[in-house]
């Protein structure tokens, strides 16, 4: 049996996808060991979102080249995707794999080793890639059992000015409605209860099945959209899917992805708050606190809608934890931009902020803006914002010392609560896939709350 090892880099959907290509070796017969053990291929699934990502990428490609020279490399995705294929080639891979294709990597592998036998051992067999590969799977995800991702979408077309990721995933897809609820019934029945529903651009989930009124031939853009679902006219494609996932036996908790703050109105949130698997932990992605970054950035919100959307969130969930990303050092961003950033994060009072240094992107627009900022400038401010991130953090986990969550048990006693708030259980030891409801009683330690049922 041959040996195949896989190691992820970047994003939820980037690790279903993951998890897509696992199973599809697996079924081809290919034995999955761990990514530090001699393996006969070694399938990077590359991210491209950042510079440092991309440095990332190609360290992982030359580290699985060292581990066995005799193997085959396989690059997949983003990385993959916005560079040319001989780039790639030349980092000593033997296989490139796009995003569109993963799910085919068991049919390319083996028609890479019939075309170069040298690369088989004499006492190996080559298998067939079975015809139902085709990227549903309910093999082990993460966590023991307990959380799985689910893709329910791809691409973008929002054209953020620093981000290359609409280039690297292409068009707005959804899935199939009934294709992904009759896989989360399966991974229901290996006993998942969490569902991560996630996505490249997820609040665009369904979009691309409404016409445009101005164009019947294409679909809706999502400003059309955002527009007609704010004035009643449109419903909204993700909360009908989230209702029907939500109807599914076995399913305990429903955990979003991140999404557009102009989805979240007050309809939206009251939607939300009407699905009892919903957990209320919510990431709107920010980027800037300063209303001209914003712009620059082309990120179509002002602060205002954005503050509106998280006041209709903690309307209707109790002390919700919202999270969100935040760039800095974005061309020519001033230091009262910078500060504009920093009162607004300091007023709402995220439970985390993802801190990103500015990566200029070849092929972008901010990549071709003046007034770069140097390396020193992004790292100072970063820095500021980090400080800020771990205090509202740490008061955000103390809010809770003495209220009852519901903790969904993973490994050594430790799980999450709703809030996604990490506890640890010192009273008794709790087997993964455990649903149990208890007090917060005081802090582990930095990252983890006490939790006891007493």
């Amino acid at each position: 049996m041959r040996k195949a090892a896989l190691h992820n880099l970047g994003c939820k959907v980037n690790a279903y996808e993951m998890d897509i290509m696992q199973k599809a070796l697996s079924d081809d017969g290919y034995e999955i060991v761990p990514f530090d053990e001699t393996a006969d291929i070694y399938v990077i699934n590359t991210c491209s979102v950042t510079n440092i990502a991309d440095r990332k990428s190609r360290q992982m490609l030359h580290k699985a080249r060292q581990k066995n020279p005799e193997a085959v490399v396989i690059a997949a995705g983003c990385y993959v995707n916005t560079r040319q294929k001989e780039e790639i080639l030349n980092d000593g891979v033997d296989i490139v794999i796009n995003n569109k294709e993963k799910a085919d990597i068991a049919k390319i592998t083996d028609r890479f080793f019939k075309e170069h036998p040298e690369f088989v051992p004499s006492e190996k067999v080559i298998y067939s890639a079975p015809e139902s590969s085709s990227g549903k799977r309910h093999s082990e995800i993460e966590c023991n059992h307990t959380r799985a991702f689910i893709k329910i979408q791809d691409g973008c077309e929002m054209f953020c000015s620093y981000c290359i990721i609409p280039y690297a995933r292409e068009e707005l897809r959804s899935r199939d409605e009934d294709e992904l609820l009759s896989e989360i019934e399966s991974l229901t029945r290996d006993g998942y209860s969490e569902f991560v529903i996630s996505g490249i651009h997820l609040s665009s989930y369904g979009i691309d099945r409404i016409p445009s009124p101005s164009s019947p031939e294409r679909h809706v853009n999502f400003a059309e959209f955002i527009n007609a679902y704010r004035d009643g006219s449109l419903d909204a494609p993700l909360i009908a899917i989230l209702k029907r996932i939500s109807g599914i036996e076995g399913v305990k908790r429903i955990r979003l992805g991140s999404f557009e703050p102009r989805i979240v109105t007050e309809e939206f949130s009251r939607a939300l708050s009407e699905i009892p698997q919903i957990c209320p932990h919510f990431h709107l992605s920010l980027q800037s606190g300063s209303d001209s970054v914003l712009k620059r950035m082309n990120r179509r919100y002002s602060l205002k809608e954005y503050s509106e959307s998280v006041a209709y969130l903690r309307k209707y969930f109790s002390n919700p934890a919202i999270t969100t990303d935040i760039i800095v050092g974005f061309p020519a961003e001033t230091e009262e931009e910078f500060s504009e950033t920093v009162d607004f994060v300091e007023k709402t009072d995220f439970y985390e902020t993802h801190i990103f240094k500015f990566s200029r992107r070849h092929g972008t627009p901010a990549d071709k803006m003046n007034g770069q900022l140097t390396d020193a400038k992004k790292h100072e401010r970063s820095l500021v914002l980090q400080d800020i991130n771990k205090r509202h953090k740490s008061d955000f986990m103390d809010s809770w010392i003495g209220r009852e969550v519901e903790v969904l048990f993973e490994e050594d006693s430790s799980g999450y609560s709703r809030e996604y708030i990490r506890v640890k259980s010192l009273d008794k030891n709790y087997e993964a896939g455990t649903i149990v409801r208890g007090i917060i009683t005081g802090r582990y330690d930095d990252e983890q709350m006490l939790f006891s049922v007493k």
